[in-house]
């Protein structure tokens, strides 16, 4: 099968779906697991985020029309909700509450609606945009990316993201 971007990003939003259903399956004594499974969501999330905003949003946005603006912005302030406030908010609760639970369970209805635009709605869009050997060289462009410093200092940022102050507190 031919390299292409948008399977490989729909292969990681299936991964990440995957893994937040594990982390809905623990229980409140299952710290240990809940942190592990958390690390294999940063670590699924963040470079997959992070490539999106750095190349294939802006790409995206070149060549998109009114519409494609329109579903361009979206994306990119699901992103800013996701990174700045859910995520961070998350990890500052202990893995052992509910409020961790819960806070989770909102992280992955986020990510899950996000995959479910981005593929119904942005990559059918993208299929129109970009020929089959741009998202093959994108999909090359990401795989080599991920294994960069610039990657590596994206990570390190996103793990570095302070927590919201509570609300009502």
């Amino acid at each position: 099968m031919p390299r292409d971007i948008l399977q490989t990003l729909k292969s990681e939003h299936d991964d990440l779906r995957k893994l937040f259903k594990d982390m809905e399956g623990t229980t409140d004594r299952a710290r240990k697991t809940r942190g592990e499974i958390l690390k294999d969501i940063e670590a699924g999330l963040i470079p997959h985020a992070k490539w999106e905003e750095l190349v294939f949003y802006p790409a995206f946005k070149q060549r998109a029309d009114r519409e494609g603006l329109k579903t361009h912005a979206e994306a990119v302030q699901e992103h800013r909700a996701v990174e700045l406030t859910v995520l961070p908010d998350l990890k500052g609760k202990p893995t052992d509450s509910v409020e961790f639970a819960g806070s989770a369970k909102v992280l992955g209805e986020f990510v899950d609606h996000h995959a479910g635009e981005e593929e119904k709605t942005m990559f059918k869009m993208a299929r129109k945009l970009f020929s089959a050997e741009e998202l093959a060289e994108f999909d090359e462009q990401y795989e080599t990316w991920k294994t960069t410093p610039e990657a590596a200092r994206e990570m390190t940022k996103a793990l570095k993201q302070p927590s919201p102050a509570p609300v009502g507190q």
